[in-house]
């Protein structure tokens, strides 16, 4: 019975991961195509991924939260980005860091730790090792004015 609660647990660590995953590569695309209409794009895309839409409803919540709260979560990377200017910031930086800021500020059912966690392991799949220490940065400096529990969820 152990085993079963573990592996389901660990089936959904992987699914949000690869979710997250998928929620970053629609990110820079949407960015670098200039931001079109999400509406028409997430199917588009969806219709790419290896498993059925469905599978990635945590990737489309991430996407629409990002999208719906864009100002704030721009406004927050291009406070804490020391001497960077948002269009210095590589899109691939840039797409992982709009999902872990709106992780830390709009979705309190996860850990902040976990957040910035998955940034770091997506920057070590998609991006450099600069990258890493940049998007770490930017995520610690901003974690730092969080007023809550960094290692556990709202329940």
């Amino acid at each position: 019975m152990e085993g079963d609660s573990t592996k389901k647990s660990e089936g959904k660590l992987a699914g949000r991961r690869e979710n997250r995953a998928a929620a970053m590569q629609f990110l820079y695309m949407w960015e670098a195509n200039g931001r079109p209409d999400l509406e028409e794009e997430l199917p588009l895309f969806f219709e790419q991924k290896e498993n059925p839409r469905d599978y990635y409803s945590f990737a489309e919540e991430l996407i629409a939260g990002v999208a719906k709260n864009l100002g704030k979560i721009d406004g927050e990377i291009s406070a804490r980005a020391s001497n960077w200017s948002m269009d210095r910031i590589a899109k691939v930086d840039l797409a992982i860091l709009r999902l872990a800021v709106f992780e830390l500020l709009f979705r309190d059912d996860i850990p902040p730790v976990v957040s910035i966690n998955e940034a770091i392991d997506l920057s070590k799949s998609f991006s450099g090792a600069d990258s890493r220490r940049f998007i770490n940065g930017v995520l610690d400096n901003l974690k730092g004015s969080l007023k809550r529990p960094l290692r556990s969820a709202k329940r």
